[in-house]
């Protein structure tokens, strides 16, 4: 499923989905939600009831014909770049979250793009949908920036890893999706040295290689095609897999690891790498919300 964008000149995370589609040989769900219709309400004018009906009839009937075009150029756009996909289009009401959210409840996975937003913007405006449908929804998310990044040879995949649940499901992914691409996988542990520092820096690091191999051990016998990379880095999360997925064909992460609150919907490294990520980046949910 993919979140089609009206603006036309914003394509990516749609070529994206498509060539998705025909390499799984899947369909390919296409959603336009149109938000919710107010605008006769705030339109500042005193109208009879009557008055006011006919005006949201005419203001629905618009933005409905808008949409329908919108949905019309999407699926020329794919059937054009695969024209053996099939396609399917829905234009919903209501808020793009809401909408996506719902349309994904079957979904391989749901595809949206990111015009990375400032942090103010994320939190107070009504543009980005990346955030809380990642947070919220039931299947794999993929963000797609624009513009449409540069990748490098020899093609890989990044997968954060922390030894949480939701790694361990995200680990699953990367090698499906690496095996799908004929492409490399750079398995990341990242280590964040306290302030006050560590007694003994030997054996923190002898823990985290130990959690890096562990979590990936078994999976290459499922992938033997797939090249695996362990790496074990210093540093700021977010900063190291943002950097380490510059030229990444995608970074993968869970939707919340180690250190989260029980209440956070969302991990802080999964929000900081889709604030900078500049490559599609893969949030994929802890297998409880998929089962939910």
């Amino acid at each position: 499923m993919v979140g089609v964008d009206p603006d036309p000149s914003r394509r990516s995370a749609l070529a994206w989905a498509a060539d998705e589609a025909a390499r799984r040989g899947l369909p390919l769900r296409l959603v336009h939600a149109q938000g919710m219709t107010t605008g006769w309400y705030w339109s500042g004018e005193f109208r009879t009831g009557r008055e006011q009906w006919e005006f949201r009839e005419g203001w629905e009937k618009v933005a409905r014909d808008a949409g329908d075009r919108v949905l019309e150029e999407a699926v020329a756009f794919v059937g054009n770049r695969h024209p053996g996909v099939e396609v399917s289009r829905y234009l919903v009401d209501g808020h793009p979250v809401w909408a996506l959210r719902e349309q994904a409840r079957d979904a391989t996975m749901a595809v949206v793009g990111s015009r990375h937003l400032s942090r103010t913007e994320e939190l107070l405006g009504s543009a980005s949908v990346s955030l809380p449908l990642t947070a919220h929804a039931p299947c794999p998310v993929v963000v797609v920036p624009e513009p449409e990044h540069v990748t490098q040879r020899p093609a890989y995949f990044v997968i954060g890893v922390d030894g949480s649940p939701d790694s361990a499901t995200a680990i699953d992914f990367a090698f499906e999706e690496a095996s799908l691409r004929g492409a490399e996988l750079r398995a990341l542990y990242v280590w964040r040295p306290p302030r006050l520092g560590v007694l003994d820096l030997s054996a923190a690091e002898h823990e985290g290689r130990r959690v890096l191999y562990e979590s990936v051990a078994g999976r290459t016998a499922d992938h033997p095609e797939v090249v695996l990379r362990h790496e074990f880095v210093r540093g700021h999360p977010v900063q190291v897999l943002t950097e380490a997925s510059a030229h990444a064909l995608g970074l993968v992460v869970g939707s919340r690891g180690h250190g989260g609150f029980a209440g956070m919907l969302l991990g802080s490294v999964s929000q900081g790498v889709l604030r900078h990520a500049r490559c599609p980046v893969f949030v994929v949910p802890s297998p409880g919300r998929r089962a939910a």
